[in-house]
């Protein structure tokens, strides 16, 4: 059993933690229990005593995203961020990104489909994201995700228990099956004020389209602005039963 006490290793010798302590029968309810009353600081620091240079963050630049964007650049500069870049981004997220990249002093890994929109298009129809959603976001998401977390012991997220149904009784730390390591929800059980409180307190930078009712912001040809305030996710493949990319289905 791990210890669930602050752990805090100078940032010198994360790089030499090697090998995750953890399997996919390892019990997290202690230190899942520990966490639930401690700072995101906190969960942040134990996962970089723990992990190493073998966790990183993979985000979007959502508003959760973005929270813990801007700790983990103050407690580990340099660290390595994670985005998917579909080729159908709005313009608006491109930009975040590339601001993003200005101001924090992080490393940014941006993983790519192998296959063009063109590729993908000859092979699959013009609009694979109408006639066949999960497929896409299999080819432009779950797949180029999963060669990079074939690098690492763990993986951070943005996800919220607040976001939607389906995330309610989230976790902050599990193991997940689909890419074999372990996820960290570090702000799952905070709230969308919360969040949106850090973001206005801290002066973090965010997507402008969120002041347009879109909640959660994906592709552009599967998002839409929302007014359902209790599922953000409703603004995401409008229409359609499929509420999750894939990314973060068992």
């Amino acid at each position: 059993m791990i210890a669930t006490e602050e752990l805090v290793m100078p940032q010198e010798q994360l790089e030499f933690c090697t090998g995750s302590p953890f399997t996919a029968q390892y019990d997290f309810t202690q230190i899942n229990t520990h966490f639930e009353t401690r700072s995101l600081d906190d969960l942040l620091e134990w996962a970089l005593a723990t992990f190493g240079q073998k966790v990183s963050q993979v985000t979007s630049f959502g508003p959760t995203g973005m929270v813990i964007l801007d700790r983990l650049a103050k407690i580990a500069p340099g660290m390595r961020i994670i985005t998917l870049d579909t080729h159908f981004l709005f313009e608006e997220t491109y930009a975040l990104m590339e601001q993003v990249q200005q101001r924090y002093p992080i490393e940014l890994d941006i993983r790519r489909s192998h296959l063009t929109p063109e590729a993908q298009a000859a092979a699959y129809g013009p609009a694979l994201w109408q006639s066949t959603p999960d497929h896409c976001c299999h080819l432009r998401k779950v797949v180029p995700l999963g060669e990079a977390m074939s690098e690492l012991d763990a993986w951070i997220t943005g996800l919220r228990r607040d976001q939607s149904p389906t995330r309610t009784h989230m976790p902050l730390i599990t193991w997940d099956n689909k890419y074999d390591l372990v996820k960290l929800n570090p702000l799952a059980g905070w709230t969308r004020g919360q969040v949106w409180s850090y973001i206005l307190e801290h002066n973090v930078p965010y997507n402008p389209l969120h002041d347009q009712g879109f909640a959660s912001i994906g592709c552009t040809h599967c998002t839409h602005p929302t007014t359902n305030a209790a599922d953000e996710r409703s603004g995401r493949w409008q229409g359609r039963t499929k509420t999750e990319c894939g990314i973060h289905l068992a």
